[in-house]
């Protein structure tokens, strides 16, 4: 099996900033491709940051320049540092990456979501 553990949600003043972590465990043989997404109530879920094996990284526009994603792969841990946070990126954030378990097809996981609140 393999989980995704999310951690570093909470409430932060508009301005401020959060770090959020991703760590994957479980029978896995290889991760590829490493993200975040974040769905805010009321909305479709959306792509937020998207990271691959060798490090080449896609931003949402709407978070280009305030957010960094990257990941180390020796602790299989994703992460997305949050600056200059906005109210209107108040969602659930959710970390997925698509892993490579042996004699199992290649599959895209989800962990179970970690709020962000940003409201003075």
């Amino acid at each position: 099996q393999v989980q995704l553990v999310e951690s570093g949600g909470g409430l932060v003043q508009p301005g401020g900033s959060l770090r959020l972590s991703c760590a994957a465990s479980g029978s896995i043989f290889r991760i590829n491709d490493m993200g975040w997404s974040r769905q805010a109530p009321g909305e479709q879920r959306e792509l937020v940051a998207l990271i691959t094996s060798d490090g080449n990284t896609n931003y949402a526009d709407s978070v280009k320049g305030r957010f960094t994603i990257s990941r180390d792969n020796a602790k299989r841990t994703v992460y997305l540092q949050m600056n200059s946070l906005k109210p209107e990126d108040t969602a659930v954030y959710y970390c997925h990456a698509e892993i490579t378990r042996l004699l199992v097809k290649t599959s895209v996981y989800w962990g179970q979501g970690t709020q962000v609140t940003v409201s003075s």
